[in-house]
């Protein structure tokens, strides 16, 4: 532990931390990057634990970046105590256990603190013990706990820094940080992680807890029937902006277009393209969104511009001004359709069997849908045609369907269509 006069020794600041610089080639100088913000909300006294990245700026001095687009976060105290006119005390954890870690990175409500959130995963409660210079309490296990105070009647210009949003976060005025003490574990383990273009590990670490969150919304908060999975598009994008909202098959489309509304006022920058899907697409599939949005969905009638809603997380637009929209497409089917044209599973689990087991050939990675699938408009007449082709019966279908020839339709005409009418 090093506090006061003694972290102006060479090397027993800030400056004796190994802190990387993440983006080599645009960074401006090294960043915390698993750097958890502790605060506290002067007024219900909640505190908040949310990761930050923080400008290595002096040996005692350190950048805070919060996210000022969600509520519930470091930002809100710190307008408190600018309102207050007293700089707001903080602490920085670096180096988390994994529940606590993977907390920092969610989104929880004002009335939660993500230790609370934590200790609900792992079912115990998180150890804490207090700070020596500023009032709070820290994760006990915590390998490095910087302490000090956010200025809050200066900002000071900090950035660039390669995002996840995937591109470089130029220069803002942000908070700084005066460093009060340092603890650390006598063997301390500094961590860092890439927070750059997605996939990177911050990207992928926070997908599953925010997934959940965004289908928790719709399911349990709004009551949307039917949705079972809500996906974030996390290559190149980083998650939010791409949203593919999975359905069960037949769910009415009213609730379909309650979904698509509603999903994108849980967070500013959540859905700018917001797609819903049935089942049986694989919302990890970029080509699969596109497959299900090109032949289950007509643009005038299934898709839905939102305008009037603010730039989220990333570039911002200089020419345009603030101002964004939202795409929402409704690329759930609304009728029966004709089978994927693929061989049924049986035949290609079969296949599979004879190239890996019997041939030695290389493990095959098979990406859905790898196997052809019934969509309702196969019917029993249409079953027993391909069941004698694979008996090799053919020509029985083609003494059959001899005897349903007519002159009274066009070329291309579907049987399904004129046996309806009759």
């Amino acid at each position: 532990m090093t506090e006061g006069s003694a972290l102006d020794r060479g090397g027993c600041a800030l400056d004796g931390l190994p802190v990387p610089i993440s983006t080599p080639g645009w960074d401006n100088g090294p960043y915390l990057t698993t750097s958890a913000f502790v605060t506290k909300d002067p007024d219900t006294g909640v505190q908040n634990l949310g990761n930050y990245r923080a400008q290595v700026k002096a040996p005692r001095r350190l950048g805070m970046n919060p996210s000022v687009e969600l509520k519930a976060s470091g930002y809100d105290h710190w307008l408190k105590y600018k309102a207050l006119g007293k700089p707001m005390p903080a602490a920085v954890v670096v180096g988390l256990p994994p529940a606590l870690a993977y907390a920092s990175v969610q989104k929880a409500p004002a009335s939660i603190d993500e230790v609370f959130l934590a200790g609900g995963l792992v079912g115990s409660p998180i150890n804490v013990v207090k700070a020596r210079t500023v009032e709070l309490v820290v994760p006990a296990e915590a390998e490095i706990v910087i302490e000090g105070f956010v200025d809050t009647e200066y900002l000071e210009p900090e950035g660039p820094f390669g995002e996840s949003h995937g591109h470089v976060n130029l220069a803002e005025y942000n908070g700084f940080m005066n460093v009060t003490c340092i603890t650390r574990k006598r063997d301390a383990v500094f961590t860092s992680f890439i927070s750059q273009l997605a996939p990177s590990e911050t990207t992928v670490m926070r997908q599953p807890g925010q997934e959940a969150i965004f289908l928790r919304h719709l399911r349990d908060q709004i009551g949307i029937k039917g949705i079972k999975h809500v996906h974030m598009h996390m290559p190149l994008i980083g998650g939010y902006r791409v949203l593919a909202l999975q359905f069960e098959r037949g769910t009415p489309r009213a609730e379909v277009w309650r979904a698509l509304y509603a999903s994108i006022t849980i967070q500013r920058p959540a859905g700018k393209l917001t797609i819903a899907i049935d089942d049986d697409i694989d919302p990890n599939n970029a080509d699969a969104l596109l497959w299900a949005m090109t032949y289950r969905a007509k643009p005038h009638l299934d898709m839905q511009i939102v305008p009037h809603r603010e730039e989220g997380h990333g570039p911002r637009d200089k020419v345009r001004g603030s101002e964004d929209s939202s795409l929402l497409v409704n690329a759930t089917l609304t009728q029966d359709y004709p089978p994927i044209s693929l061989p049924k599973r049986e035949y290609m689990e079969r296949a599979r069997v004879i190239w890996e087991d019997e041939l030695k050939l290389p493990k095959l990675k098979p990406q859905a849908p790898w196997y052809g699938y019934d969509l309702g408009a196969w019917t029993v007449e249409l079953e027993q045609q391909a069941q004698r082709a694979l008996r090799g019966d053919y020509w029985e279908t083609g003494r059959v369907i001899a005897q349903r020839r007519r002159r009274d339709v066009a070329m291309n005409t579907e049987l399904r269509d004129v046996e309806d009418e009759a």
